[in-house]
């Protein structure tokens, strides 16, 4: 077997890689009749001359391999047919951009397997950049308030930035005072959140504390979706099952935290059926005091509908108007809402989620994958959309979106 690390042609670009120089290393000296090969890439955070220094072989086609490894979604133009591709493909949720991509891997034989879709017997998923886009989250708010307050200015992560670097700049540079910070989500992305403000000394509070008290020093709360929606007849208790069953039946609690906080880190999955936390009309209300959102989960007028477009890594933050609901300069006025939208948030770290994601990948694919095991790997074939250009029983409900103009 060969296997090709392809270069990544999404644009804006991503730094990021599925395997280390040291991971490949390590699997040719535990798997010697396999080879690996990376193809030539300018922009990648391990550069070509460190795979090459491993004995790596670089290459400018990888028509010869058999499994092809990526990070985003590969170029139309650049896939090869009969091949097996792993990516984050943007298909599933029959997203209209990529109907394109999929309708050329049905007709190319091809067979892919969607990373996003990489997931346990409970649904729980396995190689998943969600805690980093929270720690870079946090990174990135901070980093906007710091600009629009004018009190102290933290550096934009460069390609070689780590997490330890974004700790050091803020435990530096960030001037503490009474900031009330509401992170909202209880799954990975908030978990990344809640870890990166534990470890620059921000303490955390329960939510009726932080909306009932002041304090004198930085605090933080987390609101979890029993703290920020609420039965439509405001008597009955929340109940989850109810919610994912019916969520027209809930509305937003979330004003109170909006009126107390400074910045709001968004970290909550939302549906399109769910109770939308900050309208337009909330934002215009004076009592809200947020200043800085952070919406790292970057659904575009989504829960937060200040959140008009993402942003990205070169130019992160914009600013919301209230009053004429428009887009803005960042930091333009004071009555302005400022926007962080990054929607490839870990790739900030490039180095540091390139090892994680590379580890996840050898433990739960590589592995079997390089052992024959392929077909019986119950993780691959949940994760597999297309087999040899055929769509797979649990991704038939596919076939009218992949058919359809």
């Amino acid at each position: 077997m060969r296997i090709g690390i392809i270069k990544e042609t999404k644009v804006p670009e991503d730094n990021r890689v599925a395997l280390s120089p040291q991971e490949i290393v390590d699997l040719q000296q535990k798997f010697p009749d396999v080879e690996f090969v990376v193809q030539k890439s300018d922009i990648r955070v391990y550069s070509d001359e460190e795979y090459a220094l491993k004995g790596i072989r670089l290459v400018d086609h990888v028509d010869d391999c058999d499994v092809l490894f990526g990070i985003k979604e590969a170029d139309i133009e650049s896939l090869i047919s009969n091949k097996h591709y792993f990516f984050f493909g943007h298909i599933a949720k029959m997203q209209p951009y990529n109907k394109p991509l999929l309708k050329r891997m049905m007709e190319l034989n091809i067979t892919f397997s969607d990373y996003e879709y990489l997931v346990d017997e409970k649904g729980h998923r396995l190689c998943a950049f969600g805690w980093w886009a929270g720690v870079v989250g946090v990174y990135n708010t901070l980093r906007a308030y710091g600009l629009r307050m004018r009190m102290f200015e933290l550096p934009k992560p460069d390609k070689r930035f780590t997490l330890s670097c974004m700790l050091e700049e803020v435990k530096k540079k960030f001037i503490y005072s009474s900031l009330k910070i509401v992170v909202t989500g209880n799954g990975r992305v908030s978990h990344g959140a809640q870890y990166f403000l534990n470890e620059i000394g921000i303490k955390q509070v329960p939510p009726q504390e932080f909306i009932e008290q002041g304090f004198d020093s930085s605090v933080y709360t987390v609101a979890k979706l029993s703290d920020t929606v609420c039965h439509i007849g405001g008597e009955s208790v929340f109940d989850r099952v109810e919610f994912q069953a019916h969520p027209e039946l809930y509305k937003s609690n979330f004003l109170p935290f909006a009126r107390v906080s400074d910045i709001f880190i968004s970290c909550h999955y939302w549906g399109p059926q769910d109770p939308i936390y900050l309208r337009k009309e909330d934002l215009r209300n004076p009592e809200v005091k947020i200043k800085v959102i952070g919406d790292v989960t970057c659904d575009i007028m989504g829960s937060v509908q200040s959140t008009l477009r993402p942003s990205t890594h070169k130019d992160p933050f914009y600013d919301y108007n209230p009053c004429t609901e428009m887009e803005e300069i960042a930091f333009s006025s004071e009555s302005n809402v400022t926007v962080m939208a990054v929607d490839t948030l870990p790739n900030a770290l490039a180095l540091d989620t390139s090892d994680y994601f590379g580890k996840a990948l050898v433990k739960h694919v590589i592995n079997d994958m390089l052992r024959g095991n392929t077909d019986e790997s119950d993780v691959i074939n949940r994760a597999t959309i297309l087999k040899k250009g055929e769509l797979t029983e649990r991704f038939g409900y596919l076939r009218d979106y992949a058919y359809t103009e």
